[in-house]
């Protein structure tokens, strides 16, 4: 983490956010705020966290990026 007054602490959860907005929300209109809420969980646990490549871990998964963390040890 940054110390005060030093924007990096907070350019991950900015990027998240970021990202967030751009693949899912500005793509989608929805009818109530359950439906959002639902959308944007399955964005999160499903496409996010599992399947979508994160060029800070070399381009693979979180979930792929875990499985390989016993490996190395």
């Amino acid at each position: 983490m940054s110390g005060k007054g030093n924007g990096y602490g907070h350019a991950v959860a900015e990027r998240f956010f970021a990202t967030l907005e751009f693949e899912l929300i500005m793509k989608h209109d929805w009818h109530t705020r359950a439906e959002a809420r639902r959308a944007i969980f399955r964005y999160i646990e499903i496409w996010y966290n599992r399947k979508r490549r994160h060029a800070t871990l070399g381009y693979v998964s979180p979930a792929e990026y875990e499985a390989q963390l016993p490996q190395a040890a």
